[in-house]
């Protein structure tokens, strides 16, 4: 990666020999082999060199385009999620700017912001600290209106985390009706009460695998599962590197678990959202079809939401599912 990113750089062989030493902490020196290979065109690499993929992840996303997984070499933007329950879009931007933070209209949900420069400012800003505005993917809350979480409903978001997504979901339940929020981890739980307090949101949280009050009773489930983060990569572009097609198998397992355990709440006639920031096939459309089979009462709601970077934000996907009895 070090040699790929200095010849990228437009580091010549002879300033490239200079660095691959082997003296003291740099680099050892280069082989014949690496030698005889620097002078060969990128563009007439592998498809997994060009795009800077793993070879697995590059075979798992052949039919994806080039152009598409490319984008993932990009800084990516930062995004804000602006709270209804707050204020409005056009507020929202004019609030910010007071403050030297510039926002325009983003994309794949009317409540996005696009921040065009001053993001270094938003955590002091009054409309943050204020539940104005939520530092949100774009693709992160397409999939939470995807939901459709509507006033009045009770709605769980199983997979909390720290709750950008409880909180949009609250959000478009206007404050009316009941909002739960369950996660593995108590850290993250803590930091989603801190959040919901900020944006005036009244959230029951529930312990760890504490969710039995809320078997068969909530008209809508959100599962946003851990997952490769495929998706998200341009923003850790070290990830890549580190998960493997062994690890992501593993993740399929605790998938499949953590969906069976969240269809338990849904009620007759409500929602089940499967939601992951993959792009791989395998923790998507795959687990989907591994869960109807073993759930009959379930049916497949409205088409998949299927987003890459190349529609503006993360890559994300979530898919309704309807329990029919």
């Amino acid at each position: 990666m070090i040699l790929g990113s200095l010849v990228l750089d437009g580091f010549c062989r002879e300033a490239l020999e200079a660095v691959f030493t082997g003296e003291r902490h740099a680099p050892a020196a280069l082989s014949e082999e690496e030698l005889a290979r620097l002078g060969r065109p990128v563009d007439e690499a592998p498809r997994a060199v060009r795009l800077d993929l793993p070879d697995w992840v590059a075979d798992a996303l052949s039919d994806m385009p080039d152009a598409t997984l490319a984008l993932m070499r990009e800084r990516a933007p930062v995004f804000l999620r602006v709270n209804l329950l707050k204020g409005d879009v056009a507020g929202a931007i004019a609030a910010l700017a007071e403050e030297g933070i510039a926002t325009e209209p983003g994309p794949l949900s009317p409540t996005c912001l696009r921040v065009v420069y001053g993001h270094r400012r938003l955590n002091a800003s009054r409309a943050y600290r204020h539940g104005l505005v939520e530092i949100q993917d774009a693709a992160s809350q397409a999939a939470a209106d995807y939901a459709r979480a509507q006033p009045g409903e009770t709605v769980l978001d199983y997979c909390a985390g720290a709750g950008g997504k409880t909180l949009a979901l609250a959000a478009a339940m206007e404050g009316r009706g009941e909002i739960h929020a369950h996660d593995i981890s108590r850290r993250r739980l803590a930091r989603l009460v801190e959040r919901a307090t900020r944006a005036g949101v009244t959230a029951t949280v529930h312990a760890p695998l504490d969710t039995a009050a809320l078997e068969g009773r909530c008209d809508l489930v959100f599962a946003d599962v851990p997952c490769s983060g495929s998706g998200t990569w341009r923003r850790r572009p070290d990830a890549r590197w580190r998960m493997t097609r062994e690890r992501v198998e593993g993740l399929m397992a605790t998938q499949d678990e953590i969906l069976g355990r969240a269809a338990r709440a849904v009620r007759p006639g409500g929602r089940l959202i499967y939601a992951t920031c993959s792009l791989l096939e395998m923790e998507n459309w795959s687990r989907v079809e591994a869960f109807l089979d073993r759930h009959p009462e379930y049916r497949p709601g409205r088409p998949p939401l299927r987003l890459t970077p190349a529609h503006g934000g993360d890559g994300f996907f979530a898919c309704e599912l309807v329990r029919a009895r």
